[in-house]
């Protein structure tokens, strides 16, 4: 039988890895928080030529009318498509400085034309009504979690850890997924908006559902198996699920994402992306990281991390 769980310290390792580079990069340049989080403006203009302006003059004319802090991307409306369009974050402004910088652009870059696309502005004080919502949404989702886990599994021993270790691997696709972002946006100029947040609980849910998936195959055998130790009878249920954990994860979901991905459009696809990183962590932790912390548990193998092996005597 595959012995999925006589190599789960290698898993730890690996994610371990994942999650510090990430905070590592998340500790220098911080999150890429989007209007929606720290508040600001966002704008989305269209040239009609694909000759757009430098970031340098953009930027100047912010500067000239106040704003100090331009964040400029410079995208395309369609998948493959030349690059035509400019996204710029800045400070908070009103509808009318909007109307005043994007008269600026027309006449100095002889674009009468110029379309918007898109304009969001989002004060201090909404921004972070957000987050704090944000926030409460994802610790309600994890206290449901831990309940509902308990309570379902109560006619077992040791209910509660069934639902501390789902939560442990919970938190763990939520690093992998701040990770990610944080590379991404450096890499990418990815940022942390609404959508993220949807991703994000998108990914718990599912997550939480893979992960009882498990635990109901260990519950069901712990039933008639008894008498295996409880590692092998872990490591079992892991292998009876999983085929159905991978397949239907692949088959429902990833493979739609990963088409959204790579023919969707432009601002969709950081979206796209981060959901279909989040979904396969989601499966992987529940094979890999809180089904083991369950046997670590039942075992107590924290008490032997930090000695060393005792020789033995001839």
């Amino acid at each position: 039988m595959l012995d999925i769980l006589g190599k789960r310290y290698y898993f730890f390792l690996f994610s371990l890895v994942v999650i510090v580079s990430g905070l590592i990069v998340l500790a220098i340049h911080g999150l890429p928080l989007a209007v929606d989080f720290k508040g600001g403006s966002l704008l989305e203009v269209q040239f009609s030529t694909t000759n757009l302006p430098t970031t340098e003059a953009i930027t100047k004319i912010y500067e000239a009318n106040g704003f100090n802090e331009v964040y400029i991307q410079r995208t395309a409306l369609e998948q493959g498509a030349p690059e035509d369009s400019l996204i710029i974050r800045s400070p908070f402004m009103d509808d009318a400085m909007r109307t005043t910088i994007v008269n600026e652009m027309k006449t100095q870059f002889n674009e009468p034309n110029l379309v918007i696309n898109r304009f969001e502005s989002v004060g201090p004080s909404i921004a972070t009504s957000v987050a704090q919502r944000a926030l409460l949404a994802v610790a309600v989702s994890a206290l449901a979690v831990i309940l509902y886990i308990t309570l379902a599994f109560r006619g077992i021993q040791h209910a509660f850890r069934y639902g501390v270790c789902a939560i442990a691997a919970m938190i763990h696709d939520i690093l992998v997924v701040i990770s990610v972002t944080a590379i991404g946006g450096q890499l990418f100029g990815w940022q942390v908006d609404s959508l993220f947040l949807t991703a994000l609980l998108t990914v718990i849910g599912f997550s939480t559902q893979d992960k009882i998936v498990v635990f109901d195959r260990i519950r069901e055998n712990s039933a008639f198996l008894r008498k295996l130790p409880f590692e092998t009878l872990v490591n079992h249920s892991i292998v009876q699920t999983l085929e159905r954990s991978i397949n239907t994860q692949l088959m429902t979901v990833e493979f739609m994402l990963l088409s959204l991905a790579l023919f969707g459009g432009v601002t969709l696809r950081e979206f796209a992306v981060i959901l279909l990183i989040g979904l396969a962590c989601g499966t992987y932790s529940s094979i890999f990281i809180a089904a083991p912390l369950l046997v670590i548990w039942e075992k107590k193998e924290w008490r032997t991390w930090f000695r060393h092996a005792t020789p033995k005597t001839a």
